[in-house]
């Protein structure tokens, strides 16, 4: 956006829409722009004609593009509505220690006109909360630079969780990033040490999660009835006999704390997460009690064509846990990420649909006595009773509920192999 000019006769004022601008809705842009003004005012301005977008009238919900060229009323008709909607306050920028600026700074892994990626630490928080004041969120302003707005994160990481994290530049930036998550177009890879070995290499975790009753929505848990879809798929990277796995892990949906839930749920906990393994989620001989998940890389398009593909180093006690197993950093990265993505919403609805219908119709056959077939032999006498009932276990697409958590494909445990394929048909992580 250029600044503003005054019209000569009317004294009304006059703004080019920016680049980071392009596309937004007006009453967006007065909410970045001119956040004194309130909707009210903008409203009102719409209805008798005086905000115009390159000479013609314009309402709060037109979207504006790049180049055009906005007329607004003078500052004095701001006050005039000031007894309607009072104004709202500009936030100043907030000014930082020099250590605070420093451990900021200190972060940045990755920087262009769009975007920052940081090294998140192990211990602090994404953004503020409750007894909450050491933040990246709060950290942002050191940031800024010479740029006319600060820093807008995309995304989060649990506290304890370290790794790669995207922050947007611009205004236009951080809509493409959140489209991307939205879309599930952008790709996590982590990294985690899990208690036990997995006895499949290469799965997929297809569990529901919802929030827990009683613990105030700060803890989740598997919900077969009520929860969201979650689907992570992991891969052993290498094992330390039966004690310990290295796991690789790729989130397909964006539920809370999903990767800490679902390796809990199948019985191989994050090393250090107390709060979903319990007592059974710490090893002896000096492993570290820190939680050992960490985003290793990040990969998304980027606004301006091409894409950011970024690799975050270990925290100091992920390392030295990886040394102290055996295990050699460089096997992690010589998994080749699979570029196939997870379902649209379209095919998960139409899956979830075909497995109710599968559910209520082998009820209704329950009901109505045919679960039983008689088979005969050769010399037509009768041979047993054959069950029609419904598959279940691990490798079950659907039937009855299962007594377990699902987990499909992959090769089973051993030593993990760089780059196995899951055994069967399947194409892809995505696919069945």
């Amino acid at each position: 956006m250029t600044a503003g000019k005054h019209d000569s006769d009317t004294n009304f004022r006059e703004f080019n829409v920016g680049f980071d601008d392009d596309g937004i809705r007006l009453d967006r842009w007065f909410k970045r722009h001119l956040p004194e003004t309130s909707f009210t005012t903008v409203a009102m301005w719409a209805r008798t004609g005086q905000l115009r977008v390159d000479g013609a009238r314009a309402t709060p919900g037109d979207r504006i593009a790049a180049g055009q060229m906005l007329r607004v009323p003078p500052p004095e008709a701001d006050k005039a509505t000031a007894d309607v909607d009072a104004p709202r306050r500009v936030r100043e920028r907030v000014i930082l220690s020099d250590e605070e600026t420093e451990a900021a700074q200190a972060m940045v892994i990755h920087k262009d006109f769009q975007a920052f990626v940081l090294n998140k630490p192990p211990g602090l928080a994404t953004q503020g909360g409750t007894k909450t004041t050491q933040h990246v969120d709060g950290l942002l302003d050191a940031l800024q630079y010479d740029n006319e707005g600060r820093p807008k994160l995309v995304h989060r990481l649990d506290k304890d969780t370290s790794g790669a994290l995207l922050v947007a530049r611009t205004s236009r930036a951080a809509a493409f990033f959140a489209k991307a998550f939205s879309g599930r177009t952008a790709r996590k890879v982590y990294w985690a040490l899990v208690v036990d070995v997995p006895s499949i290499e290469d799965g997929m975790i297809e569990l529901p999660i919802g929030k827990q009753p009683g613990t105030g929505g700060e803890k989740m848990h598997v919900d077969e009835a009520e929860g969201a879809p979650a689907r992570t798929r992991y891969r052993v990277i290498e094992r330390a006999g039966n004690r310990a796995a290295w796991v690789e892990l790729q989130p397909f949906t964006g539920r809370t704390h999903q990767l800490r839930v679902h390796m809990a749920a199948i019985g191989h906990p994050i090393v250090g997460d107390g709060k979903y393994g319990g007592a059974a989620a710490f090893l002896t001989g000096g492993i570290s009690r820190k939680m050992h998940l960490h985003a290793r890389r990040i990969k998304v398009d980027h606004p301006d064509g091409g894409s950011i593909d970024v690799t975050a180093e270990l925290p100091t006690h992920f390392a030295e846990s990886l040394k102290q197993l055996g295990f050699e950093e460089s096997l992690g990265d010589a998994l080749v990420l699979d570029e196939k993505t997870a379902p649209s919403r379209e095919e998960i609805k139409s899956r979830a649909r075909a497995h109710a219908k599968s559910v209520r119709k082998e009820r209704r056959g329950e009901r109505r006595g045919r679960g039983v077939v008689e088979e005969k032999t050769a010399g037509g006498k009768p041979a047993g009773p054959k069950t029609g009932g419904s598959r279940t276990g691990a490798g079950s697409k659907f039937g009855a509920p299962r007594s377990g958590p699902r987990v499909e494909g992959g090769k089973p445990g051993g030593r993990g192999r760089p780059g196995g394929k899951p055994s069967g048909p399947r194409s892809g992580p995505g696919s069945r």
